[in-house]
């Protein structure tokens, strides 16, 4: 009879699974091969100075990349599948020295597990997708909320401790399913609001967002009041007046200081909105999926009764939405009211300059997260000095090789954008939390300062990389090994 092969125990995180022989952990990272545990997915390597660097990107002239290897003349290991030590008090899974530009150089990494941690997704679009507050659902758990809007974008603020582990076991289920999707550059769909104001919102980084089954197309070229100042020139020369309809700041020719400047006539116009100042004007109407971010569809609601000492008969008037996407051209009848006509070839090309002039909308994501004292202390016995080091900038944080902006305050708080990531960077536990990966490069003689673990040291040249992932750099080319990054630059 044979005899059946024992389960091994994972010590890679506080879950501590006990796998049977040819089985993956519940995390999908770890196995059991042989009795040995072996990580699954391979690890990845940026090859430095490449010829060819492999596109992060879909891009026309590069294509899709098509899986070839390539060859740099300078390898940094990142800490995409490098695996995770546990308990906290181990060296991390690697530290790599190499000498670069004449300086003996160290990386620290690890695959960090995050409990504090989200995404910050910024969606390029006019349309209203809920108000500042609404709760964002996936598979009807509660996994963020809408946050400040910015220019031209709604911003949303996603996962963190509080829905990964202050709500119910699925609501920490479904919101660390959806952080590693988003942050593994996956589609995403989610609701935002609720009942008859719920929106359905398809979020994928690096694509164009989809709103209610509809993909958005371009992002707005500035508020109403911008584009004003923008085109009034152009505009004075073959109309009498303008009106750039949006949610926010509503733009008007005549009134507005660009107008004043050109010359341009009082026309009577009267719009209804809370006036800012002159030429400006807020709440012309609720916001929605309407003309410039509003829930109009006829810009002529906005529009009062024009002041008859000022209006004339055959008035030409333009209105448009920040996006150039809706546009009309109307003429004053004789009882001054707009009436709908063709509109000059010089109108057209002029709402096809405001559309020329917005950019693609895309679907941002941010990948954000602390690295607490457990992180740290796979780097250093002392984790305090790594968190000293990194603020005096002898100590260099990188995600996936990736620019990592560093939050000011206590801590080491950092925020990485996804599409610069090797893909399928990220992975989980099931406590719930999220597996990311978290580099820190520093001088040798630094790493020994603030009481690394230099016994656990190895040169590059003694990793082994037959089965390693090699790509190149992100679309920023980001060096985290380049001495600009450092305080001591200038030293020769």
């Amino acid at each position: 009879m044979r005899e059946k092969a024992e389960k091994i125990r994972c010590d890679a995180c506080p879950v501590m699974c006990y796998i049977a022989e040819g089985k993956p952990g519940a995390c999908d990272r770890y196995a059991n091969h042989g009795g040995e545990l072996v990580r699954l997915d391979p690890l990845t390597v940026i090859e430095q100075g490449a010829d060819t660097l492999v596109p992060f990107l879909k891009t026309d002239e590069a294509g899709d990349w098509n899986g070839d290897i390539v060859k740099g003349e300078r390898r940094f290991v990142t800490a995409v599948g490098a695996g995770t030590t546990y308990p906290d008090y181990k060296p991390a899974p690697f530290i790599v020295s190499q000498e670069v530009e004449g300086v003996d150089m160290v990386t620290v990494v690890t695959e960090g597990i995050f409990s504090y941690c989200g995404a910050k997704v910024k969606i390029d679009t006019d349309r209203h997708i809920g108000e500042e507050r609404d709760v964002v659902h996936v598979d009807g758990e509660p996994v963020g909320h809408v946050t400040t809007s910015e220019y031209g974008s709604k911003m949303l603020s996603l996962g963190g401790v509080e829905h990964l582990t202050g709500g119910t076991k699925k609501e920490g289920r479904v919101t660390c399913d959806t952080l590693m999707k988003l942050c593994n550059r996956e589609a995403v769909e989610m609701v935002v609001g609720e009942g008859e104001h719920a929106v359905h919102v398809i979020v994928q980084a690096g694509e164009a967002p989809v709103i209610d089954g509809e993909v958005e197309r371009l992002m707005r070229v500035g508020c109403g009041s911008a584009a004003i100042g923008m085109f009034a020139k152009q505009w004075a020369e073959i109309v009498d007046e303008v009106v750039v309809v949006d949610d926010h700041i509503t733009g008007v020719l005549s009134e507005h200081q660009a107008g004043q400047v050109l010359g341009v006539k009082p026309t009577g116009i009267r719009i209804k909105g809370r006036r800012s100042t002159p030429g400006r004007y807020f709440q012309v109407a609720s916001p929605g999926r309407g003309w410039g971010g509003t829930d109009i569809d006829d810009p002529l609601t906005i529009l009062g009764e024009w002041k008859p000492a000022q209006a004339w008969p055959g008035l030409r008037l333009f209105m448009v939405s920040t996006t150039g996407e809706q546009w009309a051209y109307y003429e004053l009848d004789d009882d001054l009211v707009p009436q709908l006509k063709d509109a000059p070839l010089e109108v057209r090309q002029s709402a096809e300059r405001v559309a020329e002039n917005c950019e693609p909308s895309v679907s941002s994501v941010l990948f954000m997260g602390g690295a607490g004292g457990s992180l740290r202390a796979g780097v250093t016995e002392n984790p305090v000095r790594l968190t000293r080091s990194v603020r005096d900038a002898l100590a260099k944080v990188s995600c996936g090789g990736a620019e990592a902006y560093l939050w000011p305050g206590g801590g080491i708080t950092v925020m990485a954008d996804v599409m610069e990531m090797p893909s399928n960077s990220f992975g989980y536990v099931p406590t719930p939390a999220i597996v990311a990966p978290i580099e820190f490069t520093m001088r040798v003689s630094d790493y020994a300062a603030l009481g690394g673990h230099v016994e656990e040291i190895r040169p590059v040249e003694r990793v082994d990389f037959e089965s390693a992932r090699r790509v190149g750099p992100g679309a920023a080319g980001h060096d985290p090994m380049a001495r600009g990054h450092y305080r001591w630059k200038d030293e020769g």
